[in-house]
Formats: C-alpha cells, sequence, structure tokens
C-alpha cells in the first residue's frame, strides 16, 4: 500500500505488538501510517489526503468492534479502500459470542488467558458490560478461592491463543475448590458453539517445497 503511494489507518490497540510490528513495517520519517482505536480516534485524525487513504486491521480484534471503527472511517472518509481479503480474526468473535450467550446463566466467569492478550481482555469486558463478573488467569494456581464463595454457576472461556491444557486445568482447579467449598461433586457442562472449520492454504513455496519431501 505505501508502494503505491496510499496513507494507511491501522485500527488496532495502542501498544499491542501485532500493531506495532506492523506499523514497523512502514519506512521513512513521515510514515503516513495512523492508529486509530475508536471512533473517536477517527473523528479527530487528520491525514494529507483523504482521497488516498487505505486501511488494514490488527487481525485479534472482534468483528463487531473493527466493523464499528470501519464504519465510522468509511463515513468520514468515502473514498477509502480496505484490504482484499478479511483478515480479522474469526476465534475472536466467536469467543465474544458464546461469551453473550454464557452470562445469561452465569455468577461469575473465569477467562484463561494472558494480561497482555487484547482479545482475551476484551472477553473480561464483554461479561463485565453484562453486570457479571469476571477474572482472567494464564494459569489454574492463580485461581482464588474467595472468588467461588456462594457462585453457583461459572462460566468458562479462553483467548483464541490460550493452550487447551490450561483450559483443563483450570477446570480442574475448580473443580477442586468448589467440592471442598460444598462438599458436593462438581459437573461441567460444555455450551454449544460455532465450530471453526476455516483452513488456511499454505504460501506457494512451502507448499512445493511439502509436495517434493512427500
Amino acid at each position: 500500500m505505501r508502494k503505491e503511494g496510499k496513507e494507511i489507518i491501522m485500527i488496532g490497540h495502542q501498544g499491542h505488538p501485532e500493531v506495532e510490528g506492523t506499523m514497523g513495517q512502514v519506512e521513512g520519517g513521515d510514515k503516513g501510517m495512523y492508529l486509530v482505536e475508536t471512533e473517536g480516534d477517527v473523528a479527530s485524525l487528520q491525514v494529507r489526503d483523504e482521497k488516498n487513504l487505505t486501511y488494514v486491521t490488527q487481525t485479534t480484534l472482534s468483528v463487531d468492534d473493527a466493523a464499528r471503527v470501519i464504519d465510522a472511517l468509511k463515513k468520514r472518509f468515502p473514498a477509502i479502500t480496505g484490504p482484499k481479503k478479511d483478515d480479522i480474526c474469526y476465534a475472536t468473535q466467536n469467543r465474544q459470542d458464546a461469551v453473550k450467550k454464557m452470562v445469561r446463566d452465569c455468577d461469575l466467569v473465569i477467562v484463561v488467558g494472558s494480561p497482555n492478550s487484547s482479545n482475551s481482555n476484551r472477553l473480561c469486558e464483554v461479561a463485565r458490560n453484562a453486570n457479571v463478573e469476571a477474572y482472567m488467569v494464564d494459569r489454574a494456581e492463580q485461581l482464588q478461592e474467595a472468588w467461588l464463595i456462594g457462585k453457583k454457576y461459572i462460566g468458562i472461556t479462553a483467548g483464541a491463543s490460550a493452550p487447551e491444557i490450561l483450559v483443563q486445568q483450570v477446570l480442574a482447579r475448580l473443580k477442586q475448590i468448589g467440592s471442598n467449598q460444598t462438599g458436593q461433586d462438581v459437573s461441567v457442562e460444555e455450551l454449544s458453539g460455532v465450530v471453526e472449520s476455516v483452513v488456511f492454504p499454505l504460501p506457494k513455496a512451502e507448499a512445493i517445497a511439502l509436495e517434493k519431501q512427500f
């Protein structure tokens, strides 16, 4: 895009590694690349040529969050263009939709994820926006027994890159704490959700190399 002389607007979170890495690919002192996080950022954005703009997105944004900012960009800059392929993370949106469904029946939500993961933090926000208490842990040992006192239904979710083994360890720890507090067995129910069947094709050069190996 920069080779074509376009100014680029990056939709993403300040300080996120992917955002910093992507923006770092644009060379020169006057880079012609801008970061926006919200519709408010779009309203105050100053560019050189409104008819020569394009945008890209951080891949771990939810579709809903990105759509609001993209809509604001298109309203303010009608000539703006976007990427040829939608590169927003389907897993991020699916998890947020699942939390919105899950919180209807939960007293507490535990998110398995890293504090520097934007999509994990967003899952906590989704639960809290529904007035449900939520905490994030990146390992089972971080669970606090006080969180579970008086709670009957606890929802578990995880960031898009959280390993399954961590989720299982958190579940095992919750069952242990719950049994100790109530003196009863704790049951686990997996909710139905979107079946993720997206396939990512290899770049041509790597695909050819694999064919030669086999």
